[in-house]
């Protein structure tokens, strides 16, 4: 049986293990391909900044499943600060496979000038100040794990009084997308190119979908 639970200080090694597996096989499951500064961007700060809100899938005591959020007024820097701290501190640039990522994204942001096309950045309005990012495993997908989750922390946040909530997908994850529609959420602004990634060899878009207590 999965059990939603606190994130604890013990299960910090055992998280950092399930962020390199828990998205695989879907379009979001790998970025540039080095887990370690993946995590630096996507996980890390969560679990030292924001643990309050850090929530855990534990299904008899193996992890499957994580939700890293910020309640609102976040202590976070923004996840282009997070990113250039994880260009200089992992020496990415120095990374064959890497630069290779942020070669291709270079190019991508060329064409969408010339195309006139925007593309994803960071996303900041006080109508929604909290956000996530949620994972599971994909032996836990349509366990109920997710749904847990998502229903531990939109409930962590009525209970503070946070007006609203935004997270950002990709729209070729339908899959995704379905689920945060089940929860609630609401698109938000159209589809944006998001430089570098690729899956099965296509360009992907970064979709923000809104959430709002009722």
């Amino acid at each position: 049986m999965t059990v939603i639970r606190a994130f604890a200080e013990s299960d910090r090694a055992a998280l950092v293990e399930l962020f390199a597996h828990a998205g695989e096989g879907s379009p979001s499951g790998e970025l540039w391909g080095h887990p370690e500064s993946e995590a630096a961007i996507y996980l890390t700060p969560y679990v030292d900044l924001e643990p309050e809100s850090l929530l855990l899938a534990d299904d008899g005591g193996r992890l499957v499943g994580y939700l890293a959020g910020s309640a609102g007024g976040s202590r976070l820097p923004s996840e282009t600060e997070r990113m250039e701290r994880a260009i200089k501190a992992y020496r990415l640039m120095l990374r064959p496979r890497v630069l290779g990522f942020f070669l291709r994204a270079l190019a991508d942001t060329l064409w969408a000038r010339i195309h006139s096309t925007a593309t994803a950045g960071d996303f900041s309005d006080p109508r929604w100040p909290s956000h996530l990012h949620i994972n599971v495993l994909p032996e836990a997908r349509g366990t109920g794990a997710a749904d847990g989750l998502m229903e531990r922390f939109l409930e962590h946040l009525r209970e503070q009084d946070i007006p609203g909530c935004y997270l950002q997908t990709l729209v070729e994850n339908t899959r995704a997308v379905r689920f945060f529609e089940r929860m609630g959420f609401v698109v938000h602004g159209p589809p944006l190119l998001v430089p570098g990634i690729r899956y099965n060899g296509k360009r992907l878009h970064q979709q923000t979908m809104v959430w709002n207590p009722s």
